[in-house]
């Protein structure tokens, strides 16, 4: 069973940036599909990003499409999420999920991923 483990959330000004990271264990990080989906307080659960095994391929939810930058280091079964320019709206508990796929899945759908972290609080204050 993979087990997904993120870190690096914390208060952080608008405008700032702020490194998330998730940290995978149980399993090998290849042939997984990984991605960060983030949930505020009586919200749904939403997309921000996803990264394919393949090529590492990514795909952006367009409310954070150029401030945020997602990436895996296989090596190192590491996910991150790099995110610059924070807003308010940011705010919320970011969690890292993955789901195994091959080539260059990047699915962007919460039901289509299989392993889940705990999740890690991020707040940005205006």
């Amino acid at each position: 069973q993979v087990q997904l483990v993120e870190s690096g959330g914390g208060l952080v000004q608008a405008g700032g940036s702020l490194r998330l990271s998730c940290a995978a264990s149980g399993g090998s990080f290849g042939r997984y599909a990984m991605a960060w989906f983030r949930q505020a307080p009586g919200k749904e659960r939403d997309f921000v990003a996803a990264v394919s095994w393949g090529d590492g391929s990514s795909s952006y939810g367009d409310s954070v499409k150029g401030r945020f930058t997602i990436a895996r280091d296989n090596a190192k079964n590491t996910l991150y999420l790099q995110m610059n320019s924070l807003k308010a709206e940011d705010t919320a508990v970011y969690y890292c999920a993955a789901v195994y796929a091959g080539g260059n899945l990047r699915p962007a759908r919460w039901n289509q991923y299989a392993h889940w972290g705990q999740g890690t609080q991020v707040t940005v204050s205006s």
